[in-house]
């Protein structure tokens, strides 16, 4: 199903509604992803070895979510690692991180800019699912405008369906591509479509896209960790790895990235 391409205004500010996460009644929780470990592989080793780029403006992260209702069975495990990768930005000290999330009936939010770890981690635990249709497209159109008024290191997102025109989404990925913006993928389960539309973005954005389910928590930790110390840090501190013995991982995402 295909939602609306016009892009309303995003709401945005620190007054992320408060609510409750919805039980696990909305359905059984999806198979774990089969085919992660190479894709997995580029993200791991980088993680253990990557630094913030020393002197390096501040970076800006964007991070997104789909919380939508078909999330919710794994919504709790979601929201414990994304809040582990807030805690690393807060050892990391050079990166601001704007949350934003879309559920409901064309309900879009996004939080002000912000340093402070645990702030990011309070404004997560605010955030509930609500059934509706994906909205990608405005978080796109959103990291695009942002990025023109202060430049956007990098955009992660983390969803498990599209419901959109792909035509669409690349065409607002090619927009944020002339700026320089690089989205990460995270992709919950295996629904094809998905994979389709989020490896398009990836490879358009010179991103780059990875499947994650159930079992992957160690993995999604380990991958969400290493975007942001990239944010921080940029290329030349991936590049800086190629020379240690963790640099296979460090090569394979810089290959991934100039696709």
């Amino acid at each position: 199903m295909t939602r609306e391409t016009k892009t309303p205004d995003i709401k945005q500010g620190p007054d992320i509604k408060q609510g409750k996460a919805p039980a696990n009644e909305a359905g059984a929780a999806r198979a774990p992803a089969s085919a992660t470990s190479a894709e997995v592989a580029a993200f791991v080793a980088k993680v253990k070895a990557l630094g913030p780029a020393s002197g390096a403006a501040r970076g800006r992260l964007l991070f997104a979510m789909d919380a939508t209702m078909s999330r919710a069975p794994t919504w709790d495990m979601a929201l414990a690692l994304q809040s582990e990768m807030f805690r690393a930005v807060k050892e990391i000290g050079s990166l601001e991180v704007q949350l934003m999330y879309f559920r409901g009936a064309g309900e879009a939010r996004a939080s002000r800019w912000v340093s402070n770890a645990d702030a990011l981690a309070g404004l997560m635990r605010q955030v509930a699912c609500h059934g509706g249709f994906t909205q990608i497209g405005k978080v796109l159109a959103h990291a695009r405008r942002e990025s023109e008024k202060a430049k956007i290191s990098a955009l992660v997102y983390v969803g498990d369906a599209v419901e959109e025109s792909i035509d669409d989404l690349a065409g607002r990925a090619g927009e944020l591509a002339l700026l320089g913006v690089p989205a990460f993928l995270f992709q919950e389960g295996d629904d094809a479509n998905a994979t389709r539309a989020f490896r398009e973005i990836a490879r358009l954005t010179k991103g780059a896209h990875c499947r994650f389910g159930p079992g992957s928590a160690a993995e999604l930790r380990a991958l969400l960790t290493a975007v942001a110390v990239y944010a921080a840090g940029g290329q030349k501190a991936l590049q800086a790895l190629l020379g240690r013995p963790e640099g296979e991982g460090a090569r394979r995402l810089l290959g991934q990235m100039g696709r």
